[in-house]
């Protein structure tokens, strides 16, 4: 596992190749999501940085999170293959490939493109405040765990 410094320009251009490796009949080395399902899974964690498409867990579940889940997410131990995950990940029916994967591209962009700064102790839904360096394994660890998974 290869955690890639999404703030930097290397880090987002050596992403972002890996991403361009893609195409809509890549196939998974694990797993039951196709690369399409995959990119809008991987888009989710995305979407709970920069938009309010998911509903914030309640203090009760978010207590519970951070303290069953956070440390797995954010922590330096890679991901388990075939490991559960909560259910706003899980994607159903087709997904336009092309149209996930520039969503990923615009995301991975504004990331490198906000800088550190903005995220340090940004809020995630999930976790509560989190450090620039924990939102940069966050994002970079998930993303390294399924474009493994699908080879490149």
């Amino acid at each position: 596992m290869i955690i890639r410094d999404l703030f930097s320009e290397q880090g987002l251009s050596e992403t972002i190749a890996r991403v361009n490796k893609l195409t809509p009949n890549t196939k998974a080395a694990w797993g039951t999501m196709n690369v399409a399902q995959m990119l809008a899974h991987v888009n989710v964690t995305y979407d709970m940085a920069f938009t309010d498409k998911y509903p914030k867990p309640n203090a009760f579940l978010r207590f519970i999170l951070k303290l069953a889940v956070k440390k797995s997410v954010v922590g330096p131990k890679p991901y388990i293959k075939n490991q559960g995950t909560a259910p706003q990940f899980v994607i159903k029916g087709e997904r336009d490939f092309e149209r996930e994967k520039k969503i990923l591209v615009d995301y991975l962009i504004k990331t490198q493109q906000l800088g550190s700064a903005h995220f340090e102790n940004k809020e995630y839904r999930s976790f509560g405040q989190l450090t620039s360096n924990e939102w940069n394994i966050l994002f970079s660890k998930h993303l390294d765990h399924h474009l493994t998974q699908f080879g490149v």
